[in-house]
């Protein structure tokens, strides 16, 4: 069953404060947009997002990588007609369902996406809600005026769930701004359904909620850090491999693989940062079907088993050891090699290299050596 996932950021709230749109504002080490995205990429249901944005912002996502499909849209003059844009996109390969989140919702949580999905099932909507339990007053000038029953009342959250063709439908007839989806569902005729909540799945409207919102997820994160460290000489040959790109060389590195040792570096540290031993352990270079791979395999590889554990690689740092090839004029294509196989942003990977002042092998020019550090996020 596909499940397609519409991120609306397409706002310019600006009663956060910072002087800038808050979807784009600096959060627990990333965005909000960031983490919405990052908490959708990671779950397993998730086939594919659709981002929409205000137009003056596409450019700026247009190399963002992701580890699901990302497709961006612009959004309209209003929610829902940003939303209807997100959905449009999606109808030229319709999913079964489709979840809407709204990108001010950074602190969502796989179990609320799982309990939407797992409604859908049976309803062709639901969305998460969580019961009011403050008493509530209806007030004038400043005064309470009366007081209202709160049997039955609720306070809505996204990501509010789907079938893709009915919700489509929806939209496509709706006249008028809409409150959310379940609004718009509602005024044609679709039932939806109320899953559990999550009281820390606030909606960052005032500065005041990013406090609260950075709380949230550093007491919820599971941050990791590992590291690699590796060494490979040198062997006749004319070029070496490092960090996925060919550099012409008096000399290549030795090793069963493409002897790229910056990028094993970097896979011992992810594999480091999940317990999860050491490429040795996983690719053994005794098996003869690794002769000469390719070291992209064991970073996907890496890459693979942090999703699938539910962690999003947030940053990665790799220093080269080495007296030659030159290392600079070749790092902003390495950058971007790797954070092709990571599915993450170029911004978020760092390659630079140093030298041994002509001390031990890599200064003798015997080999090179390579040590790479991962930071990854539980999502």
């Amino acid at each position: 069953m596909s499940t397609a996932a519409v991120i609306v950021a397409a706002g310019r709230g600006l009663r956060a404060g910072g002087g800038l749109a808050k979807q784009f504002r600096p959060l627990a080490g990333a965005r909000a947009v960031d983490l919405s995205l990052q908490c959708f990429a990671a779950h397993p249901a998730i086939d594919r997002i659709v981002l929409v944005l205000p137009p003056d912002e596409i450019a700026g996502f247009a190399d963002y990588v992701l580890a699901k499909s990302l497709i961006l849209t612009e959004g309209g003059a209003d929610r829902s007609t940003s939303v209807l844009n997100g959905l449009r996109v999606l109808s030229a390969n319709p999913p079964k369902n489709v979840l809407i989140h709204d990108v001010a919702r950074p602190c969502v949580r796989p179990d609320t996406i799982d309990r939407v999905i797992t409604a859908l099932k049976t309803h062709q909507a639901a969305a998460p809600a969580l019961p009011v339990t403050d008493a509530l007053w209806r007030g004038g000038n400043d005064l309470v005026i009366g007081t209202q029953d709160r049997r039955d009342l609720f306070r809505a959250q996204t990501p509010q769930g789907f079938h893709f063709k009915v919700i489509l439908a929806a939209h496509q007839s709706h006249i008028g701004a809409a409150a959310d989806d379940v609004e718009v569902a509602r005024n044609a005729g679709i039932a939806v359904a109320i899953v559990p909540g999550d009281e820390d799945n606030i909606k960052i409207t005032t500065p005041g909620d990013f406090v609260r919102a950075e709380r949230i997820l550093r007491k919820t994160m599971d941050i990791r850090t590992g590291n690699g460290f590796d060494v490979h000489a040198f062997e006749t040959g004319d070029k070496v491999v490092l960090c996925g790109v060919e550099i012409p060389h008096t000399a290549a590195l030795k090793g069963h693989s493409d002897a790229d040792v910056a990028m094993h570096a970097l896979t011992d540290a992810i594999y480091g940062g999940l317990g999860q031993g050491d490429i040795g352990q996983w690719f053994p270079p005794s098996d003869p079907q690794w002769q000469g791979a390719a070291s992209s395999v064991f970073l996907a590889h890496a890459t693979e088993i942090a999703l699938k554990s539910g962690f999003v690689i947030t940053h990665v740092d790799v220093t080269i050891i080495c007296e030659l090839p030159k290392i600079g004029p070749h790092a902003g294509v390495m950058k971007a090699r790797l954070a092709e196989i990571l599915a993450i942003d170029v911004t978020r990977v760092s390659v630079k290299a140093t030298t041994s002042e002509g001390l031990g092998f890599t200064g003798r020019r015997e080999g090179i050596a390579a040590m790479a550090t991962a930071t990854l996020v539980k999502a």
